[in-house]
């Protein structure tokens, strides 16, 4: 008589928990699929909804406008086509604003993100009251833009500034008419967003520098390299990310600048008698609000647009290029 000792392996039991109760599956059911897989889309949906409200509609908006003869001080709209971007093509005031746009932008950003740099690097040191010195180069991104141009035209007056003062003490005995010819006012305005946004881009690339393991300083000294090989060989590799967050935000930002052109010119969007510092958002907003021509306004903003992805494009490929990527 022969026995069978060949049994049917059952499954493993789960484990008891703490409680001495045992884990079961989840059923399979309708409700558990669907918490699974579409849960995480309604958690982030209110992003969506919101970008599409306030972002994409007004896109395609302003795109339709574009093609339209559409005045804001009333009539019916008309569809033109590509008339409005014929026109704006061969103006020579939206070419004047263009230039001083990107004129006032290579002024202003190469010297930020360079002096930012070597600030955050020196506020990475071991300092005495490093939290005073760091919470001090803040206080310019808090001031009001309005105040600090309103100052700083102060400081740019022809007559009684400081700046022409100091020429002055120099031995320069012209005073300098700061709004009066583009070099000038250029200059002028790259200082306005130079002082108030070079700590803001100190602290990010600080922030940036904090997250480099000491290992790799202490590595690098006790094979003699220098504190400037240290920085141009695992600082500035280390912070490329940082570098090219910071390059992208310059450049929307500098492309679209507004606020202090505007407060320079006492609040006039011709930017000056000859549009020498008008920027392309003054001249946006002098078409569109005091001009009524929408329609223009809108295909200078699509243009603009497709200036700042080609700023942000050329600018990667040299940050890139910088640091060694590949």
């Amino acid at each position: 008589m022969s026995v069978n000792l060949h049994t049917q392996r059952a499954d493993p039991a789960p484990p008891p928990s703490r409680t001495g109760r045992r884990h079961t599956r989840p059923p399979n059911s309708f409700w558990s699929r669907l918490d699974l897989k579409a849960m995480p889309y309604f958690l982030i949906s209110p992003y969506f909804l919101l970008f599409a409200i306030f972002g994409l509609f007004p896109l395609v908006f302003t795109l339709w406008v574009s093609m339209q003869d559409y005045g804001l001080a009333g009539g019916e709209a008309s569809f033109t086509g590509l008339d409005n971007y014929t026109k704006l093509l061969a103006d020579t005031d939206f070419w004047n604003a263009v230039v001083n746009t990107v004129g006032i932008f290579v002024l202003a950003t190469v010297p930020q993100l360079v002096l930012a740099l070597l600030l955050a690097n020196a506020l990475n040191k071991r300092l005495r009251g490093r939290l005073f010195i760091r919470l001090g180069v803040l206080l310019p991104l808090v001031t009001s833009v309005v105040a600090v141009a309103i100052v700083f035209t102060q400081l740019y007056g022809r007559d009684f500034g400081l700046f022409n003062w100091l020429l002055d003490a120099l031995g320069v005995d012209k005073h300098i008419d700061w709004q009066s010819a583009k070099w000038s006012s250029w200059t002028a305005i790259a200082t306005m967003v130079d002082w108030r946004w070079t700590g803001y881009n100190a602290i990010i690339y600080l922030a940036g520098m904090q997250t480099i393991p000491r290992e790799l300083y202490e590595a690098a000294s006790i094979d003699g390299a220098t504190p400037r090989r240290q920085f141009w060989s695992i600082t500035l590799p280390m912070i490329r990310p940082t570098i090219m967050f910071t390059v992208f935000v310059s450049t929307i930002g500098g492309l679209t600048l507004f606020a202090e052109p505007v407060m320079f010119a006492s609040n006039r969007m011709d930017g000056g008698t000859t549009g020498q510092f008008q920027t392309i958002a003054m001249y946006i907003v002098e078409q569109g609000f005091r001009n009524f021509d929408y329609g223009y306004a809108a295909a200078a903003a699509w243009l603009l647009f497709v200036l700042i992805l080609l700023g942000v494009a050329i600018n990667y490929t040299f940050v890139r290029r910088i640091g060694g990527a590949k």
